[in-house]
């Protein structure tokens, strides 16, 4: 047994590399030349021997080297090789500081920012320091059992977001996941909470899809008192069927009449920070008709940056209520929304005029319908897309006078 005497006293002969001076259950003092003194136990992990460097004396005095020794034989004892567990905490320490709910949201929410949307950024740290902190975030969060944080979903619930509540649920699930790969948590507690929630049936966008109604639709359009901005919107919005918010803040710099085309930056898409970073352009022909209504609009905002601007402030696009606000007005409150003509025009396309569903999907800017379609399936089918939305517009005339109207079973 070692002493703080022995421990003071004790030297390396110059002729050997080291020298090692036992205390009791595997410590051991280790001296150099040099006259350097550490701390170290030995022990045994599946019959190979290993050490543990408990620290310099005098820095770590006897006392506190044998209350290290004697932790380290405890985490032994529990199954846990002491050296992993201390490269544990190692690691533990370097990927964010805390374990509270708090710590580890937030950690998760900066390490994800850089990959995500601005969008989906919002809404997750909306969904944790709206729904989750308030209730459990100072709690450590492997001490939350899945109970507790049902019962703070359940308060999403009976605010009747639904949809809400499953989409907090998903956050938290990604925060726990997080929290497992950075030591701070030992199981994911969200897959057992998902059955407990109330069902949320999604419903799809209001969106006509039948060739007369259609029709009505754009007979109702032609004739919309409301303003020539909105009704050139909803005249686009038909021919086109690109996203509300790449329609309502088309730019004329990325117009090439010449050409016919529309051609969109990837930033301004809707996908991931890289996809938006790394992506190609999405470019859409302009249909003869299409190019008549963009003249006239010529004449009315040419002299902005938005080919249809906001009411009140033209140097901002016009808002997506405008087109549904007209709808409304129309009649088609419930029956279609500006977002459902993708749909009429995907259904429509498909079912009546018989294109390609993958020529169609690259229309309306979603990925290949293939293996590994988002990184490897960069086809535009521009040249195939160019006359279907010319034979498109074409039939939107024929529907639009009642004319050549093919029906068919949707059921």
């Amino acid at each position: 047994m070692l002493t703080d005497a022995k421990c003071r006293n004790a030297v390396c002969p110059p002729e050997k590399k080291q020298m090692r001076f036992t205390d009791s259950g595997g410590m051991y003092l280790q001296v150099s030349p040099a006259g350097s003194k550490r701390w170290f136990l030995k022990y045994r992990i599946a019959g190979a021997e290993k050490q543990l460097a408990l620290g310099s004396y005098p820095l770590v005095t006897l006392s506190a080297a044998r209350k290290a020794r004697d932790a380290a034989k405890l985490i032994k004892a529990g199954g846990i090789d002491p050296v992993q567990a201390r490269q544990a905490d190692k690691l533990k320490a370097s990927v964010g500081s805390g374990d509270t709910l708090t710590a580890v949201a937030n950690d998760w929410l900066e390490r994800g920012k850089p990959n995500w949307s601005d969008t989906h950024y919002v809404r997750e740290s909306r969904n944790i320091t709206k729904d989750l902190i308030p209730y459990l975030g100072k709690r450590g969060i492997d001490s939350i059992k899945p109970i507790e944080l049902l019962a703070v979903i359940q308060k999403v619930e009976e605010r009747g977001a639904l949809d809400v509540a499953h989409r907090v649920l998903l956050t938290a699930h990604g925060v726990w996941c997080h929290a497992i790969a950075t030591g701070r948590a030992t199981i994911d507690i969200t897959p057992s909470i998902k059955k407990a929630l109330k069902p949320h049936i999604r419903k799809n966008l209001p969106a006509i899809i039948d060739p007369i109604e259609f029709g009505e639709l754009l007979r109702a359009s032609d004739a919309y008192k409301g303003g020539p901005i909105v009704r050139a919107a909803l005249k686009m919005a038909a021919m086109l069927f690109q996203r509300p918010g790449n329609l309502r803040a088309m730019r004329w710099v990325d117009l090439n009449m010449d050409a016919a085309l529309w051609s969109m930056p990837s930033e301004d898409m809707k996908r991931t920070k890289s996809q938006k970073i790394n992506g190609q352009a999405h470019v859409v022909s302009i249909p003869r008709q299409a190019l008549e209504i963009l003249s006239d609009m010529k004449h009315l905002t040419g002299g902005g940056e938005y080919v249809f601007p906001g009411l009140r402030d033209h140097k901002k696009p016009m808002s997506e209520a405008a087109v549904n606000a007209a709808l409304h007005a129309m009649g088609y409150k419930g029956r279609h929304c500006w977002h459902g003509y993708r749909a009429t025009g995907r259904t429509l396309l498909r079912q009546v005029l018989k294109y390609p569903a993958d020529v169609i999907e690259a229309q309306l800017a979603h990925k290949g319908q293939i293996t590994h379609g988002g990184a490897y399936d960069r086809a535009t089918h521009l040249e195939e897309r160019t006359p279907m939305i010319q034979v498109w517009a074409d039939y939107l005339d024929k529907l639009r006078i009642g004319g050549d109207v093919i029906q068919f079973k949707t059921a």
